[in-house]
């Protein structure tokens, strides 16, 4: 597989969203309604000429500067442009050039809609595996997004690597992709039609998780996931029983972030000031923090809220100073037989 069968697929073979062939690249779920008013702005031909697996809008946007990788037709780049605000900026980087011309010829079109004097966005054609070689300066974005993008990226380690340079300390990756429940035989690799549909290049979970630690964000979070159901028969003949998923991460740049969620007796609280979360946040799939409520935290949830933009949202109360053994977190638990109980007392030998 080559960057130049990525391009032709995406420049070429699909002229609107409807030729895609599967829905590994369609969007699900509700659309919250801070994001709805924001798409109706949207000119029809970008939306038309969309191909990613979600709607990739995290809390907290105002006035932040966001990078979104292979941004194609600049759908999300205009949503988020409408969501940061005139003060905000978002950069869009493509590499192919019939998707950025679509991109590029409704920058003004869109100041004009969301009310801006001029416009806050802007586009780069390049690799997002080589980052580096674009005008981008290093810890200058608050947040890097991308939308089913990585599963066709030829190096998604390079890419990775590349999003944690390119983040302020404390900035996220938070991301939509297709992920398999298992590694991909070679021979299916090499289909370029499965590979243009964001299945065949999709890293098997367990690998990203490594992938994404090894290059540098500890304890990634997944935030939301769905199943995803291919309902194209020749193409189901093809991968057999691969399963996917398409699948929602954030990724922390953190120092400190420890290999599990480990118990300091630490707290927070939620003040409910997020516009678009008054009532309660959800930082992943298995933490959400209602308004006003004390809630018991592991050390890196703690680390990832007082180290983020999310910081100005919360009451903190802790330290690290005591250790209370394995917070539990997402099904995490101690190995050993009735160790969780602190009352247990060892009576054989010792060595």
């Amino acid at each position: 597989m080559e960057h130049k069968d990525v391009q032709e697929y995406y420049g070429e073979t699909l002229q609107t969203s409807d030729d895609l062939q599967t829905n590994a690249c369609c969007t699900a779920g509700d659309i919250p309604d801070s994001l709805k008013s924001v798409l109706a702005k949207i000119h029809p031909e970008v939306l038309s000429k969309y191909y990613g697996c979600g709607l990739i809008a995290p809390d907290a946007l105002k006035g932040m500067r966001i990078l979104d990788l292979g941004s194609g037709s600049g759908r999300d780049v205009y949503a988020l442009a409408g969501l940061v605000g005139e003060n905000g900026h978002v950069v869009g980087v493509d590499m192919t050039d019939a998707q950025l011309d679509v991109a590029r010829s409704y920058q003004d079109y869109h100041a004009k809609a969301f009310g801006y004097a001029k416009p806050n966005t802007e586009f780069h054609k390049g690799l997002i595996e080589h980052l580096d070689e674009l005008p981008l300066q290093a810890g200058s974005f608050d947040i890097i997004v991308s939308n089913c993008v990585l599963n066709l990226a030829l190096d998604k380690g390079a890419v990775l690597r590349g999003a944690h340079r390119l983040l302020k300390p404390g900035g996220e990756m938070y991301f939509s992709d297709v992920y398999a429940d298992r590694r991909m035989p070679e021979a299916l690799a090499k289909d370029k039609v499965l590979y243009g549909e964001c299945l065949s290049g999709a890293l098997y979970w367990n690998d990203f998780e490594n992938l994404a630690k090894a290059c540098g964000f500890d304890d990634p979070r997944l935030v939301e996931d769905r199943v995803l159901t291919i309902e194209n028969p020749e193409i189901e003949a093809k991968v057999g029983n691969i399963g996917f998923s398409s699948a929602t991460y954030r990724l922390f740049k953190l120092d400190g972030l420890e290999p599990a969620g480990e118990n300091y007796g630490q707290t927070v609280i939620y003040k409910g000031s997020i516009e678009e979360a008054k009532n309660s946040f959800r930082l992943d799939k298995y933490q959400e923090f209602e308004t006003g409520k004390t809630c018991a935290v592991c050390g890196n949830t703690y680390a990832m809220l007082q180290g983020s933009r999310f910081a100005a949202h919360f009451e903190f109360s802790g330290t690290r100073d005591t250790h209370l053994g394995l917070f539990g977190n997402n099904g995490e638990t101690c190995p050993f037989d009735g160790a969780q109980n602190s009352g247990d007392v060892a009576t054989g030998g010792c060595c």
